[in-house]
């Protein structure tokens, strides 16, 4: 959380961020009755919530997922996601953007469409962009090309960068490199990289982005030691499912005991009644938190609370 700014007239007292600290208040007051969390990337324009986006949208508020950014991948998905925001004012906000996977679909009238998009205040991030070499479904000089147009266009309509990159580490700190103090505020999504690569996307100024992926990464120096050793601070993290994607298995036996023990019933209840392998949801983001908290050995309170205030900030929320 930024320090406090003195008083100006009658004004609240403002935090450096632009929060007013009685709206701070209101946020500690809810976390304190039930989580007020904010999943930062579902990808809900996927044909598997086609028949039941309303109830997946009420467990997610029932869950206390208040604010659901609605992931935009494709010039297509970018425009149904916006869509979806319409149908959930409030609730859903989407981002608008090639994903590096389709970055072989970019023709000269993108830019436009999704700068068209990107007007819309519903939409209130340019993404998801990047680079995934790890898959290379799109050539790698393709994909660089239109990661850098897309930061340049992120750049014009002030909005922030929602990121993708696998296997690509280097390349994504040289094209972002390329815009230093230009650069438009930005989240890595889905974080799976190392302690190295999560400090230097934190000294670029990026916020860390954290899914269920946590539940079955064992490595020495991955997301589980990152959040063990506090490399993340508080204030550059952010939660999100990846629905209908990475899935927290927590009844798997990867998972420490004590972890296990730091998940409630509640959270648990929704994540084991809707839930699966195939079909993860929004109302899994509760789990994650409490995941997120015990291996920073913080009260989820206060991870769950850091979470929505930086999500606010970077996304500029109601």
């Amino acid at each position: 959380m930024a320090d406090s700014k003195g008083k100006s007239g009658n004004n609240p007292e403002k935090i450096a961020d632009g929060i007013s600290e009685l709206k701070i208040k209101q946020i500690e007051d809810e976390v304190a009755s039930s989580y007020l969390l904010v999943d930062i990337g579902a990808n809900l324009t996927n044909s598997k919530y086609s028949r039941d986006l309303d109830s997946v949208v009420e467990r997610a508020k029932d869950a206390g997922v208040k604010k659901i950014m609605v992931t935009g991948a494709s010039v297509q998905c970018s425009k149904e996601a916006l869509r979806l925001t319409r149908l959930y004012p409030g609730m859903l906000y989407s981002s608008a953007g090639i994903h590096p996977h389709d970055a072989k679909t970019w023709t000269d009238d993108c830019y436009d469409i999704i700068k068209e998009l990107a007007s819309n205040p519903e939409c209130v991030a340019i993404g998801e962009c990047g680079l995934d070499f790890n898959r290379n479904f799109s050539p790698q000089d393709v994909q660089m090309e239109v990661f850098e147009k897309q930061v340049q266009l992120a750049r014009e309509v002030g909005k922030p960068l929602f990121l993708h990159e696998r296997d690509a580490h280097d390349d994504m700190v040289r094209i972002l490199g390329k815009f230093k103090d230009r650069m438009p505020p930005a989240v890595l999504h889905c974080f799976t990289g190392t302690s190295a690569q999560a400090l230097k996307y934190l000294e670029m100024g990026l916020y860390i982005g954290l899914t269920g992926f946590l539940w079955k990464d064992k490595s020495d120096d991955g997301v589980r030691s990152i959040l063990e050793k506090g490399l993340i601070p508080l204030d550059r993290l952010l939660i999100e499912t990846d629905a209908p994607f990475m899935y927290p298995n927590v009844r798997g036996s990867k998972i420490p005991a004590n972890i296990k023990q730091a998940l409630s019933d509640r959270s648990l209840s929704f994540l084991n009644r809707y839930c699966t392998f195939q079909r993860n949801e929004p109302c899994a983001l509760p789990v994650i938190v409490e995941m997120i908290a015990a291996y920073m050995k913080r009260p989820v309170e206060e991870v769950a609370m850091a979470t929505t205030i930086n999500a606010i900030k970077l996304f500029g929320f109601s």
